[in-house]
């Protein structure tokens, strides 16, 4: 591979990450008027499919717009992990393809983001604020959970190929 094509692929990966990004935030923005319901996790865990080890940037310039969309506080905290721990587990089964799997795990992760976000609160409050944060978010845990499940079951097949046409066409194209 030439220098100049290394470069443009360098700037491709730049954009494409960029964008990837844009849709997280606009995919969350865009259901903001449902509690907890978005396609965040199931995007997440079929970028981490698609792009590997290219999903953490992604994570973290959607994690940085939401600190300046909303404002740094205690809650971003927990975004700067939690997304991360998603991905991770996405690579620990990477090798399933099945949307009821995948359902099942994003409905999970959405069953525990609340408690995965309470750890900041035990950090600076103690194990009382941490639960008192957990419990009273249980409800929108419930949301949650049953939102990320039916999301990632419906656009699990679609969007993969969809992303998978992109990964490979992006590749060509800068050969």
């Amino acid at each position: 591979m030439t220098a100049q094509n290394r470069h443009s692929e360098k700037i491709m990966d730049l954009v494409t990450m960029g964008l990837l990004a844009a849709i997280l935030l606009v995919g969350q923005l865009g259901m903001s008027f449902l509690p907890n319901i978005e396609p965040v996790s199931a995007l997440i865990i079929l970028y981490t499919l698609v792009y590997k080890k290219r999903v953490f940037p992604i994570i973290y310039v959607f994690v940085l717009l939401e600190g300046i969309i909303f404002g740094f506080n205690i809650w971003w905290v927990s975004y700067l992990y939690i997304w991360s721990i998603l991905a991770l587990v996405t690579f620990a089964f990477q090798k399933t393809d099945s949307a009821v799997f995948w359902a099942v795990v994003s409905g999970a992760f959405g069953l525990s983001f609340g408690a995965l976000c309470a750890i900041p609160y035990l950090i600076s409050g103690g194990l009382a604020a941490a639960f008192a944060y957990w419990t009273k978010g249980i409800p929108f845990d419930l949301l949650h959970c049953g939102g990320n499940f039916v999301l990632t079951l419906v656009l699990y097949r679609p969007l993969l190929r969809i992303l998978k046409k992109l990964n490979a066409s992006q590749r060509n194209a800068v050969q």
